[in-house]
């Protein structure tokens, strides 16, 4: 059976797998589908350090909760942290982790064994595909493609105490395993192909390729590539 908090608040229609755990005063709205093994409004690391006991009633006392729409589908052992806000219509795979203070737009996807690792920013109608990273600072716009296993990272001498999130604008498209290196700025409308490695600021609606990346074209010629291969393989 889950877990579901007394402080918990949760909408009409929501319907929750076994083992769910919902700690503090977490809002769920309605029509949400809640998976086996989903953790809401989990405590966030200093909260844990001062409670050396983890039975379930401590961690609810001790949670800020979190804040999930309506229509949100989180599947099977996803995780999102205390003080982070999923907007309507938002759906995870399954192995996602929210960290906290994240907050995730309207009908974005993220995919199986993403993390986004808090203090994060996503826009609406973003698709983020399976094992992406996004660490503290990163801000994704509405309707950006982020491609399987691409890396973000934030920290350009590691370890260091300095980090400096990446912002990824509105409708860019981030190709397979691309890397983005800290401190860049991926503009709107622009392509980073599979593979690239992203040192330094991308202008809007340019396409860049490569290790390090580098500009090989345009928004405009990026799509007449992917017009005419869609026309061979659909004939």
């Amino acid at each position: 059976m889950p877990y579901i908090s007394k402080r918990a608040s949760v909408g009409s229609g929501t319907k929750f797998e076994s083992e769910c755990a919902i700690y503090g005063e977490s809002v769920i709205g309605e029509r949400c589908f809640i998976g086996s093994f989903c953790t809401i409004g989990h405590p966030r690391r200093a909260s844990l350090l001062e409670h050396k006991d983890k039975q379930l009633s401590n961690l609810d006392e001790i949670s800020g909760g979190s804040r999930i729409g309506n229509d949100v589908v989180l599947r099977s052992h996803s995780v999102v942290y205390e003080l982070a806000t999923l907007e309507d219509g938002v759906e995870t795979g399954h192995f996602v982790l929210i960290r906290e203070e994240t907050k995730v737009g309207k009908r974005t996807r993220v995919g199986s064994y993403s993390v986004l690792d808090g203090k994060v920013s996503v826009g609406s109608q973003v698709s983020i595909q399976s094992g992406v990273y996004l660490p503290p600072g990163s801000v994704v716009e509405d309707e950006v493609f982020l491609g399987p296993f691409v890396t973000v990272t934030n920290d350009l001498y590691p370890p260091s105490p300095v980090v400096t999130g990446v912002k990824v604008e509105r409708g860019a498209v981030i190709g397979a395993r691309a890397i983005l290196l800290a401190g860049v700025t991926v503009g709107r409308e622009a392509v980073v192909a599979a593979g690239a490695v992203v040192t330094r600021d991308v202008e809007p609606e340019s396409f860049v390729m490569g290790v390090p990346a580098r500009k090989v074209g345009d928004r405009r010629s990026y799509e007449e590539k992917k017009k005419r291969f869609l026309q061979n393989e659909l004939r």
